[in-house]
């Protein structure tokens, strides 16, 4: 029996013995997928043969693709997203599609048609797993695949890494294409890899990258060139300088969080790289303008589905005795916090709100751009002609910032419920920054323990220069405490 095989087999037990956590909505069935494990797909890339799960916003031909929502609950796609395309000619094998926050859209994967998916920890408490991708991040946490992909907003990728364990990372935005990806908000959404070490989530993330005509999004392979360009060009550094942002140092960390920064700064310090403390002041904002600007752009792409061009119609008429034509089909079909969000946006876009909240956002969203360029050593290739244009001086400026990932440790289920919806958004604080700056950020799992607390593992945020990918992903290798037993 080929390695190849027993990892599979490995896998799709753990998809058995796993199943109440929910992490799949839809699976593939198992001969299948062994028969494809074992086919000879011509390549010999590291993802051959290898189980990687796909988030229910990406579309794929042979499984249905309903982002959690009773309005796809009857859809499927015609076609693969150009991602999925990408890693089946790498040879990898679709294990299923994970379960999610409806239309990504939520903190803790509970706002899904197909009920919550969790962890337990180690006390058999339900907790949450992040979102909205934590149906990826259970998969590959409980290795019911190798690696698996889900998109990033806000943190989507990063947060339930952090809560999981694992690895999570956002690429930059406009290296891997959309096309295919049901959209949230255009302008943020990015297709991001969740592993079990930096070095698997690296091959995922080489697999998929690259130019798409097909998504207007896309990177041009000019500017590609140009990063590369850039990129090639700087020297090398033994000694990188790793800035410690300040306004990160918020009053909602908790102590375990805060004492897993001070041992991943100081593992860094150890191995002779150079720390140095910077200010990101439009951080404080950052929060309160990616929730005028996602709900806004979510408000505009979720108005096709009313069950006539997109959707599940709802049974008996829709639209009458007094109703708005389709309300019937959008308010059984949207869940309480994506109707949340399509009122929240549908006011921002409103004539009487627009420049007060959606035009102050993006001026919001330019300041946080400004102070991330400002901190970086390297130039941000997207601002400039050449290479070597506004790099600063090699004594000034910073190669990647590191900070948490998200506040505290994931909260029960139970919580959840006792809380407000908004409460919710308060977890996104640490990772919406390099989101709207579209910037690479990779969340690596820390391990601390003592002071009289439970053992535990906190995500760990690395994020650098656009384009800078590669070394988000190496520094982030630098610092994570990966699990041994990778599939």
């Amino acid at each position: 029996m080929s390695l190849l095989r027993q990892q599979a087999q490995k896998c799709l037990a753990n998809q058995v013995t796993h199943k109440g956590l929910n992490a799949f909505i839809a699976t593939e069935n198992a001969d299948a997928v062994l028969r494809s494990v074992e086919a000879d797909s011509g390549t010999d890339s590291p993802l051959r043969g290898r189980l990687i799960a796909v988030k229910d916003n990406i579309c794929t031909a042979d499984l249905p693709t309903t982002c959690a929502s009773s309005i796809l609950q009857k859809f499927r796609s015609p076609y693969d997203a150009t991602v999925v395309e990408k890693l089946r000619k790498a040879g990898a094998v679709v294990a299923g599609k994970t379960n999610m926050d409806e239309f990504g859209m939520g903190s803790h994967s509970v706002h899904s048609a197909f009920g919550a998916a969790y962890q337990m920890n180690a006390d058999g408490q339900e907790v949450s797993a992040g979102g909205s991708s934590g149906g990826s991040a259970i998969a590959v946490a409980t290795q019911q695949c190798w690696a698996a992909l889900g998109t990033d907003t806000g943190g989507s990728v990063r947060l339930p890494a952090a809560y999981t364990g694992i690895v999570g990372f956002k690429p930059s935005y406009g290296l891997v294409s959309r096309w295919g990806v049901v959209a949230y908000a255009n302008s943020l959404d990015t297709v991001g890899v969740l592993a079990r070490d930096t070095a698997a989530a690296k091959q995922v993330f080489d697999a998929v990258n690259g130019y798409d005509a097909s998504d207007p999004t896309s990177l041009a392979p000019s500017t590609r060139s140009r990063i590369q360009a850039a990129l090639s060009s700087a020297a090398r550094r033994t000694s990188l300088r790793i800035g410690v942002p300040t306004t990160y140092n918020i009053a909602e960390l908790s102590p375990v969080v805060r004492r897993a920064w001070l041992k991943t700064l100081q593992k860094l310090r150890s191995q002779g790289h150079s720390l140095h403390p910077v200010s990101l002041p439009a951080t404080s904002s950052a929060l309160s303008a990616y929730y005028v600007l996602a709900p806004a752009e979510a408000s505009s792409n979720l108005a096709k589905y009313d069950g006539v061009r997109y959707g599940t119609r709802a049974a008996g008429p829709d639209g009458g005795d007094g109703e708005v034509l389709f309300s019937r089909t959008r308010g059984q079909g949207f869940g309480d916090e994506v109707r949340r969000r399509i009122v929240l946006g549908a006011y921002t876009l409103s004539s009487e709100a627009m420049d007060n909240y959606f035009i102050r956002a993006q001026r919001v969203r330019r300041l946080v751009q400004g102070d991330f360029d400002a901190v970086f050593r390297a130039a941000n290739p997207l601002m400039i002609s050449s290479p070597s244009a506004n790099a600063q001086p090699e004594d000034h400026g910073v190669d990647v910032l590191v900070c948490p990932t998200a506040p505290g440790l994931p909260p029960s289920l139970k919580q959840l419920q006792e809380t407000k919806p908004v409460d919710a958004y308060v977890n996104d604080v640490l990772t919406v920054p390099a989101s709207l700056a579209g910037l690479p950020a990779v969340s690596v799992p820390v391990a601390v323990e003592g002071n009289g607390e439970p053992d535990a593992t906190v995500g760990m945020q690395v994020i650098g220069q656009y384009g800078h990918d590669d070394l988000v992903l190496e520094v982030g290798g630098m610092v994570g405490d990966f699990k041994p037993g990778a599939a």
